[in-house]
């Protein structure tokens, strides 16, 4: 490994992948989506961060006692053996290269409004590509340049959000709120419903953890990285999804296209709010990329290290797990050429619907990885002085996860168990060749073991038929005058 490329992710950096990670573009148009259903939503919203806060505090717990790369699969594989392992690995990778596709695709739109033109199905294609693969190229390039790109991303469109944010607080006129509960249905049943939504809005809370084995002090600073970049993100979401509620008018908030921007043309006047806005999508989501192309190949590197990925996946260089990196790329572009030149639509949307579901399995496996390890005892992995508290946090946890993946709806839990299962195929070949594997290591080993004994013995055999010195001395020697024929003349 090239130590002038690769280095490991301090605190600030694994905090920046996390943040990364979790706001990419769908935060542009969350206020805008939530309108509809009133205040209530903002509720629906803390409800969901104390949920993400738990989720993330569990993962904090997990690295302390196993700070390795491959993060929820890790844990799962260990509570629950291999199978559970390589699910949460498969679903895991799956979700990371068709969400790098759909974030592609979404940047195309920004990408016009700062480069207004004619557009076309080329200049989109290419477009899109080119997002995929310009963070690829900082993944091959290293942990080093990896980080780089997370922090600067991380902090250019942190800066902006965050200005909108509080800025737009004093701004803030309660008239432009709405109803707390708009619709006919239940307070509840709107909550929910808004919650639906916005389940999603922390899919990446895991990101340290899954990076463990390349951060710094892994037992302390994954937890760390992961609450403050969990808590960082949750500030940006709620405070910016506050200033636009109560600085555009909510009949406009609900038709709103670019909500944000809307909100930034109110603050200052004018119409370049959209740019502004445009320019800081398209940063927060090459830096979304560039987290989640390193994501796509953690989790098989992990699993490949165990026998239930490829053993290309174990390719690394300089920090990174390449070939990972360049089969999600390939993966992603070959979903995002099929979007734009065959014009087939639908198996995208199809794909986007598994991922909504995939994201739960690690989540779920790993928080019930954690109840386990505390309901037997394995003092080894968490400190009974925190029992209670661990295991009220895991439980919390696990309580959010599936409430996400009741808020994925029928038609993505229906493919994504379809695309789970298909992945049972890849497991019974992988594991039946690493079962062949050991079967013929043992064999040879015996072999080996047997052949070592033959010739023990043989050696053994022909030592005891070799004359001792004890048996030289035990036979007298002839007389001189009995040697010694008679002299005659």
């Amino acid at each position: 490994m090239n130590d002038r490329h690769s280095r490991r992710f301090g605190l600030g950096t694994a905090t920046c992948l996390v943040m990364g990670n979790i706001i990419g573009g769908g935060i542009f148009l969350l206020p805008a989506s939530v309108a509809p259903f009133g205040t209530i939503s903002l509720v629906a919203f803390g409800v969901l961060t104390i949920g993400a806060v738990a989720l993330a505090l569990v993962f904090g717990r997990l690295a302390e006692r196993h700070p390795d790369t491959g993060g929820p699969y890790v844990y799962a594989r260990e509570a629950f053996g291999d199978f559970a392992g390589f699910l949460s690995a498969w679903s895991y990778w799956t979700m990371t290269w068709v969400s790098n596709a759909a974030l592609a695709v979404a940047i195309v739109g920004y990408v016009h409004v700062l480069l207004p033109g004619r557009p076309t199905d080329a200049t989109d294609l290419a477009i899109a590509l080119g997002a995929l693969w310009l963070p690829a190229l900082a993944n091959f390039a290293g942990t080093r340049y990896v980080g780089l790109v997370q922090t600067v991303s991380t902090v250019l469109k942190f800066i902006p959000l965050l200005f909108i944010a509080v800025v737009g607080l004093f701004f803030f006129d309660p008239a432009n709120l709405g109803p707390f509960h708009e619709g006919s249905g239940s307070a509840v049943g709107g909550m929910s419903a808004a919650a639906a939504i916005l389940l999603y809005s922390y899919v990446g809370v895991e990101s340290a953890a899954m990076s463990a084995g390349e951060v710094r002090d892994p037992e302390r600073n994954v937890g760390r990285a992961t609450v403050l970049g969990t808590i960082g993100s949750a500030v940006v979401y709620l405070l910016g999804t506050v200033a636009v509620f109560g600085t555009v008018a909510h009949d406009k908030l609900v038709k709103s296209q670019a909500p944000f921007s809307d909100a930034v043309n109110v603050m200052f006047g004018g119409h370049w709010g959209g740019t502004v806005v445009a320019l800081a999508a398209v940063v927060s989501i090459i830096g979304a990329l560039n987290g989640w192309t390193l994501m796509s190949a953690q989790s098989p590197y992990a699993a490949a290290k165990d026998g239930l990925f490829p053993a290309a996946f174990l390719t690394k260089r300089r920090g990174v797990p390449t070939f990972g990196v360049l089969a999600a790329g390939v993966l992603a572009s070959a979903l995002t050429v099929i979007n734009y030149v065959t014009g087939a639509g639908g198996v995208f949307e199809i794909l986007v619907l598994i991922t909504t579901f995939s994201a739960t399995v690690p989540y779920l496996l790993a928080a019930g990885a954690q109840v386990y390890f505390l309901l037997t005892g394995r003092r080894d992995k968490v400190r009974p002085a925190r029992f209670a508290r661990d295991l009220t946090l895991a439980l919390t946890a696990f309580g959010f996860t599936f409430w996400l993946v009741a808020g994925a709806g029928y038609a993505a839990i229906y493919q994504g168990v379809l695309f789970l299962f298909a992945g049972i195929l890849v497991y019974a070949f992988m594991a039946a060749r690493r079962t062949a594997r050991q079967t013929d290591a043992e064999t040879d080993a015996a072999k080996d073991a047997e052949t070592a004994t033959a010739a023990d013995e043989t050696e053994t055999a022909a030592t005891a038929a070799l004359p001792t010195p004890a048996d030289h001395e035990a036979v007298p020697r002839p007389a001189a005058s009995a040697a010694a024929p008679p002299h005659t003349t």
